[in-house]
């Protein structure tokens, strides 16, 4: 049995409050992890064309309020 069936199996076997608990942390740790992805981009300036191009937009009054 692989790791992922192993958490699989231990998920479905959760009881409803616990699978709430998990689905609460599970939730705010893909957040997390996605805040830091988003963060190692930024400092290696993966994101600067998009900004840039994003800022040019707007520059030029190709943009709207939200």
């Amino acid at each position: 049995m692989t790791k992922l069936e192993q958490i699989e199996r231990s998920i479905a076997a959760l009881s409803p409050k616990e699978l709430e608990a998990f689905t609460k942390w599970f939730e705010a740790f893909r957040a997390d992890m996605w805040d830091m992805q988003i963060e190692a981009d930024a400092k290696a300036g993966r994101l600067d064309k998009l900004a840039e191009q994003a800022l040019a937009e707007f520059r030029a009054g190709r943009t709207r309020p939200l």
